[in-house]
């Protein structure tokens, strides 16, 4: 499991604070215009607005909220327009970053950023100076507690998933982007429950941060979790899972 992702579940785990769910739903309701906006409003033809609804409802997201952001999209209703940037670049200790970006003030957005990077021993840099390190999967952490591996194995690669790996605490079902849906409902249907499920970006490699590089690295990821622009960051870093909840306590 990628840093980024170990890193979500912890946060997940230790739960939000009404400001953090705030800017969360800020985020969701930015996906689901967008999504609209480029697919339609019909989650049965558009994949990628019935994830956005899905991420809203498992945060329990009011059904009016998701609406008026679906109909803000289409049109039906005036909202802004969010422009859609993806930013590469480096963390301490060499670690590939990629962001993905909804402004609707881009000089803001790249100049928020880059203070970000920098005051945490990071930076910025060309467009494709990383991207080539990561591969847009599906992803599926599984708490290893009470769970069957063969079954687990046969549910998964029976869906379609491409791997299913043991990764010490977890098991960790991949898929293409295309399968993920349907890897993600058999899985949930035989009751294993999920820390972390997402389409996103997997690294080939990682880096092992430890002490002062890992303070910085985490510091980064809070930075631009707070930012209401920056959707989604995905990073190589590999920080030990105890000294990463040390640290984001």
């Amino acid at each position: 499991m990628s840093g980024h992702s170990k890193w979500s579940t912890i946060k997940r785990k230790k739960g939000a604070a009404d400001a953090k769910r705030g800017k969360l739903f800020t985020k969701i309701i930015k996906e689901i215009m967008v999504a609209a906006r480029f697919g339609g409003g019909d989650i049965s033809t558009n994949p990628r607005l019935r994830t956005a609804v899905s991420e809203a409802k498992a945060e329990n997201m009011p059904r009016d909220n998701i609406d008026r952001a679906i109909k803000k999209g289409t049109g039906e209703l005036e909202g802004v327009n969010y422009e859609e940037l993806t930013y590469e670049g480096y963390g301490p200790g060499g670690v590939a970053m990629m962001l993905e970006v909804l402004t609707d003030n881009k000089n803001r957005t790249v100049a928020d950023v880059r203070h970000v990077l920098s005051k945490y021993n990071g930076s910025l840099g060309e467009g494709g100076c990383v991207s080539w390190m990561f591969a847009k999967k599906g992803l599926i952490s599984i708490n290893k507690s009470g769970v069957d591996e063969d079954r687990l194995i046969e549910v998964a690669l029976d869906a379609g998933a491409l791997d299913v790996k043991d990764t010490g605490k977890e098991f960790d079902v991949t898929t293409d982007p295309s399968n993920f849906e349907e890897v993600k409902k058999a899985v949930d249907e035989v009751g294993f429950k999920s820390n972390y499920a997402e389409v996103t970006m997997v690294p080939q490699s990682t880096v092992r941060l430890t002490g002062k590089e890992a303070e910085q690295m985490l510091k980064i990821m809070e930075s631009l979790e707070d930012s209401d622009d920056v959707q989604k960051v995905y990073a190589n870093f590999d920080i030990a899972e105890e000294e990463m909840e040390r640290l984001s306590a």
